[in-house]
């Protein structure tokens, strides 16, 4: 019985019940702390929905990465944290025109500020992807060599801050206010531990709209331009108009296609992989093998 609960319940109760609470609390003035209190507990049923129906078992045990996936997401979400804490500053400096629809009903300026964030965090990522740069310390996040839900907060802090910085800035430019920030920065993160849950669950046809695990497995293919796909955070709407939306319901996922193919030896301690995007080895391309086919679209 609890599979099928975790199978078919747990991406509505992420994203309605742990979102929503996240907006309520938010709507109703509550103290950041009692928002920041719903990151532990969405923590916290990620493990076990990976537990109780994992994808891969193996992915639930850790390799010697336990603890750096700790100090990435201590440091990841305490970036997010801090970043709300700025936006009244930065709103009464940068804002170049109050157009944020205040009147709207609160749930509906969250969902808002979602899809305007998603479109600037998803081509910031894609960029990531394009440009050496850029590329240098995203690697970091595509050093894992198994894929569940603390992954997603596991990123170098620097390019967490450009794709937040990315996401917000369009919202600040026109009056966010600082609640619907906090709301946001919760939808954030309980968005990337659902999109690399290990929790074997199923959305059906939602799989070609939402960006959760199902569709973001084939973005962290090992291999240069295999795993340029399903770029999006919150929504593959961008992916579909960008040509890189992939998906193939035959695949199945190992910790052997996971990774990157020219770094296998990325470091894996986390001071180690804060330093290496400016080291000389930071860089990091190959083309994918030719026996390699890009996962197809096909439904």
């Amino acid at each position: 019985m609890h599979r099928i609960l975790v199978r078919y319940g747990y991406v509505p109760f992420m994203l309605v019940g742990v979102n929503g609470a996240a907006i309520a609390l938010a709507a109703s003035g509550a103290s950041e702390l009692w928002l920041a209190g719903l990151l532990p507990a969405a923590i916290g049923c990620s493990f076990a929905a990976e537990r109780a129906l994992p994808y891969e078992a193996d992915w639930n045990s850790p390799a010697g990465d336990g603890t750096r996936d700790v100090a990435h997401a201590a440091v990841n979400e305490l970036l997010l944290l801090v970043s709300v804490g700025v936006i009244p500053l930065l709103a009464a400096t940068v804002t170049v025109a109050d157009l944020w629809p205040r009147s709207w009903p609160f749930a509906l300026q969250v969902l808002a500020a979602i899809l305007i964030a998603d479109l600037g965090i998803t081509l910031t990522h894609y960029a990531s992807h394009k440009i050496g740069v850029l590329w240098r310390f995203h690697a970091v996040h595509h050093s894992i060599k198994r894929f569940y839900g603390f992954n997603g907060l596991m990123k170098h802090p620097l390019h967490q801050t450009l794709e937040m910085s990315a996401g917000v800035a369009p919202l600040i430019l026109i009056g966010l206010p600082v609640d619907v920030a906090s709301a946001l920065a919760v939808t954030v993160a309980v968005q990337l531990l659902l999109q690399h849950s290990n929790a074997d669950y199923r959305i059906g046809a939602l799989k070609y709209v939402l960006a959760l695990n199902e569709g973001h497995r084939f973005h962290h293919l090992k291999w240069a331009g295999i795993g340029d796909v399903n770029f999006g955070l919150f929504t593959l709407t961008w992916d579909h108009l960008l040509g890189t939306f992939s998906y193939d319901p035959t695949r199945r996922f190992t910790s052997d296609q996971l990774g990157m193919a020219a770094k296998p030896d990325y470091p894996t301690a986390y001071l180690a992989q804060l330093a290496e995007p400016f080291r000389t080895s930071g860089a990091c391309a190959s083309d994918p093998p030719a026996q390699e086919k890009r996962p197809s679209s096909r439904r």
